[in-house]
């Protein structure tokens, strides 16, 4: 399934508000959105990767429940990046600054192989685009990865991103996101990385949400062929 032009603008815009709406009331909504989702537990709960990062200067534990099993989620989440199964998110935002993502809406049997060290993007690396480097995969629960440096392309892992599936009753699966970045505290490091984490936001609810309805509407119809 191919998203048509009219609905891609539509997604676009919305996104071009999602992102300055929350922008404008970041100063008060760090709180909501830093935990959005995610219960007291879950943001507490030990997740791999912590100990990379014990002092985080940016944090945040995300969280949205999928009514499916983690196996009906994993392949998804295994296909993930630019030149891959894209992110799931504002692919009209990203493509204005030229990340060229086109999120898959099926799953892709050449993209379900994840292991350390390969490179997940979220945009061309000739463009010399941000990414994250696989540090650690545990199949079927937890990708753990750390930042890409654009220039020279090695892991920092004072930047982790995990992303843990988390199996409750009755069939349904709760899937948790947590960043913790510990950069460098120079005064333009701290306006920079304010500035970026509600973009961050937006664009990973979105993933989120993205991410859920893609999972559902394979799982609870079995008949859809992939092709």
């Amino acid at each position: 399934m191919t998203m048509k032009p009219k609905h891609y603008k539509t997604s676009t815009l919305l996104g071009v508000f999602d992102v300055a709406a929350t922008l404008l009331s970041a100063p008060v909504s760090r709180g909501w959105y830093n935990r959005w989702g995610a219960t007291d537990e879950e943001q507490k709960m030990a997740l791999p990767g912590d100990e990379l990062v014990p002092s985080p200067r940016i944090s945040y534990t995300r969280a949205i429940t999928i009514h499916a099993p983690p196996g009906a989620i994993w392949p998804w989440l295994v296909q993930m990046g630019q030149g891959r199964g894209g992110l799931y998110s504002y692919d009209g935002l990203e493509n204005l600054i030229g990340c060229e993502i086109h999120s898959a809406d099926r799953l892709l049997p050449e993209f379900q192989h994840l292991q350390p060290g390969d490179h997940v993007l979220f945009g061309p690396a000739v463009k010399k685009f941000p990414g994250q480097v696989v540090l650690e995969v545990q199949p079927g629960r937890a990708i753990l990865m750390c930042a890409l440096d654009p220039v020279t392309r090695q892991a920092v892992q004072s930047a982790t991103w995990v992303f843990v599936l988390e199996e409750q009753a009755g069939g349904s699966t709760r899937l948790l996101v947590r960043g913790r970045n510990g950069y460098e505290p120079t005064t333009a490091n701290h306006i920079l990385w304010h500035i970026l984490e509600p973009i961050t936001f937006v664009m990973e609810r979105k993933m989120l949400k993205g991410i859920k309805a893609r999972v559902e509407d394979r799982y609870h119809q079995p008949d859809v062929q992939e092709t």
